[in-house]
């Protein structure tokens, strides 16, 4: 996705000394083209020290001017987009690869709105919302108090179960829990101590910056420090490399895992369909407020709409159910 250029502006860090524009974004120093172009067409080199000290000060003024505009516009935003234009939204890799990667281009197919998807991790899916670059997020970590407080608005829609997941020749079909700690704690460390042939446990994790990890960290393991062999960016793409590795274990949810060629283990005779299956992560939207126009739309489509049955048929539970 292209960068939000008011973003770029209110995060512009001007030296007028050696006229060089520098932007300043998630902690990081990086060039900006945009606001560069922009004062070197605006305010053209003087021939003279005299003039160039007035330029100077033009520039520092209209520069303060332009980023407490820009500051405003972030602040009190414009409605959200409507149909015939772009939605742009940050998503969770797991709700991405489980439910969205169908039902986006379904919803475009319906209403005429484009939706300018973003696949990346849940906390940077709401970053991505909190610093304008996006108008909805979908996350798989409930929203933190601190963030409604600053008006952003949460709606769940659906509870999806974490899948612990094996290679298709894994002759594994069920574990137990305390098992299942003990081989990400490190201490399992071979199939042929659980009955299996003698060949090492490859643990794959996803980032420990993900919400499958805090997620399966909290609920699983209770905080206990995981141990691993291999690691991915995305949560979504362990799926890919328990494919690859037949001897390697991992988790996602459920709905990511269903239509790809590793199998689901249950857990304690539990399938993560059952009732009292124990391990599940909540999936919901993320906006400024309630939303309003096509990002509506966009919502009640999963709610309520067609979506909804694109939800059920990928095997994404409804909240409400």
């Amino acid at each position: 996705m292209r960068r939000n250029s008011a973003y770029d502006a209110i995060v512009a860090c001007i030296d007028l000394r050696g006229r060089k524009v520098v932007g300043t974004s998630v902690g990081k120093e990086v060039a900006s083209p945009y606001i560069e172009r922009l004062f070197k067409s605006a305010f053209p080199i003087c021939s003279n020290q005299k003039r160039r000290g007035k330029m100077k000060k033009n520039i520092l003024f209209t520069s303060v001017s332009c980023l407490m505009a820009f500051a405003v516009l972030s602040i009190f935003p414009v409605e959200n987009a409507r149909a015939g234009d772009v939605i742009k939204y940050s998503c969770s890799a797991q709700i991405y690869e489980a439910l969205e990667k169908k039902r986006i281009e379904a919803f475009t197919q319906r209403t005429g709105v484009n939706v300018d998807v973003h696949v990346c991790s849940s906390p940077t899916a709401v970053n991505w919302l909190r610093h304008g670059y996006s108008d909805i997020a979908a996350t798989a970590r409930r929203l933190y108090p601190r963030h409604k407080q600053y008006g952003y608005y949460e709606t769940i829609f659906s509870k999806d179960p974490v899948a612990v997941i094996v290679n298709k020749q894994n002759s594994m079909t069920d574990i137990a829990e305390d098992v299942l700690q003990d081989i990400f704690a490190g201490e399992i460390t071979n199939w042929k101590e659980l009955g299996g042939p003698d060949k090492p446990i490859i643990v794959v994790l996803p980032a420990a910056y993900t919400a499958s990890y805090k997620n399966f960290s909290r609920n699983v393991m209770h905080r206990k420090k995981m141990k691993w062999d291999l690691r991915s960016r995305l949560s979504s793409s362990v799926i890919d490399l328990v494919e690859r590795f037949p001897w390697a274990i991992s988790f996602v949810a459920e709905g990511a895992a269903v239509r790809h060629q590793v199998k689901i283990v249950k857990v304690d005779g539990r399938s993560p369909l059952d009732m009292g299956y124990p391990y599940y992560q909540v999936f919901s939207f993320v906006t400024k407020g309630k939303p309003t126009g096509a990002v509506k739309e966009f919502v009640d489509d999963l709610l309520s709409g067609p979506g909804k049955k694109i939800m059920k048929k990928m095997g994404v539970m409804p909240y409400s159910e």
